[in-house]
């Protein structure tokens, strides 16, 4: 009898809340096989991560294992199990590559001191970590060893850690989001190579996303959690395709689509529940956010029930997504544009050039974004998309007068920024605002939400607290969050409420321009459709332009009517957004387009494998 590589059975772990005992997994089943992936889906807070260190042998302290058993090939795994195979039998590829890797020690010395630990011999260490670093793409192996984390890239970073990971020869390996904060193109080489070694060594994978489209087309079968429990599981197409259970299919319905109509994405309300939440819900957790709910649901815990071949949901049957539902088509988006007015911000000629100091002593220069002409109208919507290192955020951070260009001139509502006066500069600044892509480090931990929002105010000493609180009042209303929020520090708030926050201060303002580097980027698609719809809403009610920096193309193509495609510092190709990703003329704009998961997950994906400038003459060639 050949037995799953790991099973999970009627798994539970709970915490302590006061005097209480409130399960943080609860009932958990599922199982993947040797050579096959599991997807483990659903936001922040559902217990994906969980399951990653109740299989590491790593809960906190304050948790405790109550019921259930962990089978792994077979056999039970206990912690001191669990930990003693980590590395060996057991591997986990991170979410942030950069963040994993210790920045003080070279790429060498992290891999040595890990082929140590999983048991390959001193004199063969240097020798087998060139070998499996070559086997993940990277070219110059030795040089690779030699580098510290901050000299490779993001991609080239998580190939290092994937490497790692399968230097053990694992049987199972856990990737918490390895592709989340990568461009599409790398993505898509992330994925190819997690494929190839897994079907290389008949690994078991599980893939924790909150990447439905990726989930349908790269796993087997998946799971979809929601406060613990798992709500949904079974054949990965299926299961995205025609999920049943009311959650999965709010998750389908908030991901915007890079086809179809265009309309205005649900949103689920409120907050998935917290532990203290969770001691007073007795039946389904999903209860309080679901539009389908009745009395049974908030008092009773369903069983997982067969709902087709391998397909289960845990819902009664009167709240279940019928087969086939029709989702109502909301009106279409107009432009917003205003047509013939003067430019709000124009680049004319803009470059920036930096000088490199080569190992010989000689200078070289890099040019991070090449001359470019660029005019952005009141109340347009702009995508600016490319790859990392395509000069996206030189090009954010010249708009925002963050850096001032090396060559051209930058001008605001006609005024060169170069040769602005003090007080034309303070009204530059009011005039476009930043929205940055992280907001915890955006984000003061000390200063109340209050006192955030109204933080450009703290200069203009003609205004009273009592202004500040209306003005913070007036702020939190827009972008749709509860007053008795503004008391909070940011440490007590979700990503989306921080992300809300980080856009609120800049409102503060009065801007009219917002200038945001992918504030979406890494956020479950529930919050992500939540800040998007809420920048349609600043747009259409007071008349905000945004330039929107994404790797996300089908978000671009959600919420912007203008679209830039950057290439190693140039626009190689621009116009209306869904003329340019319905009839893309240039290669490299097919090669992006290719890379996102299609809709429809019987399509073909990921594309064929190979350099960015062999998918770029292949594409050419196709086209």
């Amino acid at each position: 009898m050949t037995h799953p590589v790991l099973q999970f059975s009627g798994v539970q772990v709970v915490a302590h809340v006061g005097k209480q005992e409130v399960a943080l997994l609860r009932q958990v089943d599922f199982a993947v096989g040797k050579g096959r992936t599991l997807g483990l889906v659903g936001e922040s807070g559902a217990g994906k991560s969980m399951i990653g260190r109740v299989v590491a042998g790593l809960l906190p302290s304050n948790l405790r294992f109550a019921a259930g058993e962990v089978l792994f090939q077979g056999e039970r795994l206990t912690s001191a199990a669990a930990r003693g195979y980590l590395g060996k039998r057991i591997a986990f590829i991170p979410q942030e590559p950069l963040s994993a890797l210790n920045p003080v020690l070279t790429i060498g010395q992290q891999m040595l001191e890990h082929l140590k630990r999983v048991g390959v011999v001193r004199a063969e260490r240097n020798q087998y970590a060139q070998a499996r670093l070559a086997e993940v793409g990277l070219p110059e192996p030795a040089q690779i060893l030699s580098r510290y984390p901050h000299q490779l890239s993001g991609g080239q970073c998580q190939r290092v850690l994937i490497a790692m990971a399968f230097s053990g020869d694992p049987e199972l390996i856990i990737a918490d989001e390895p592709t989340t904060a990568l461009d599409v193109v790398t993505q898509v080489q992330i994925i190819h190579l997690l494929r190839h070694i897994q079907q290389k060594y008949e690994t078991a994978v599980i893939l924790i996303t909150h990447d439905l489209r990726m989930a349908a087309h790269v796993c087997d079968d998946v799971a979809v959690l929601y406060a613990g429990d798992v709500v949904e599981t079974g054949p990965a197409r299926l299961v995205l395709e025609q999920p049943r259970h009311p959650y999965s299919w709010a998750l389908k319905q908030a991901t915007p689509s890079l086809h179809g109509n265009l309309h205005e994405l649900p949103v689920l309300p409120d907050l998935m529940p917290g532990l203290r939440d969770m001691v007073e819900l007795r039946g389904c957790r999903f209860a309080p956010r679901c539009s389908t709910r009745n009395v049974e649901c908030e008092s009773h815990v369903h069983p997982l029930e067969a709902v087709g071949e391998g397909h289960y949901i845990r819902c009664a049957s009167a709240c279940r997504i019928q087969e086939n539902v029709q989702t109502e088509v909301l009106p279409q988006r107009s432009s917003t544009g205003v047509s013939g007015a003067s430019a709000l911000l124009e680049l004319h000629q803009a470059s920036m050039r930096y000088t490199i100091r080569r190992a010989d002593g000689k200078k070289a220069y890099f040019d991070a974004l090449k001359p470019l002409d660029l005019s952005i109208r009141p109340g347009e919507l702009v995508g600016v998309v490319g790859e990392s290192g395509s000069g996206k955020s030189t090009l954010a951070r010249i708009m925002a007068g963050l850096v001032q260009p090396t060559g051209g001139e930058v001008r605001v509502s006609g005024i060169a920024r170069q040769r602005a006066s003090t007080q034309q500069l303070e009204h530059m600044r009011q005039t476009v605002q930043m929205v940055f892509q992280d907001p915890d480090s955006a984000l003061n931990p000390r200063r109340t939400v209050e006192s955030l929002m109204t933080q450009v105010l703290e200069v203009q000493a003609s205004i009273t607290a009592k202004a500040r609180r209306e003005q913070a009042l007036r702020l939190v209303g827009q972008v749709g969050m509860a007053p008795d929020a503004l008391q909070r520090f940011s440490s007590q708030l979700s990503g989306g409420q921080k992300q809300r926050v980080n856009i609120a201060r800049a409102l503060c303002a009065a801007p009219q321009l917002l200038i945001a580097d992918e504030i979406v980027s890494g956020l479950d698609v529930s919050v992500q459709a939540l800040i998007m719809n809420l920048l349609l809403r600043l747009n259409r009610e007071l008349g905000i332009a945004v330039v929107l920096i994404s790797h996300d193309l089908s978000v671009i193509r959600y919420l912007c009517q203008r679209v830039l495609v950057m290439y190693r510092g140039s626009v190689v190709e621009q116009g209306e957004t869904d003329t340019v990703f319905s009839n893309p003329q240039h290669p490299y704009t097919r090669v992006l387009l290719s890379s996102v998961p299609p809709d429809d997950a019987r399509a073909n994906w990921p594309p064929a494998q190979g350099s960015l400038e062999a998918q770029m003459a292949l594409a050419e060639s196709e086209r």
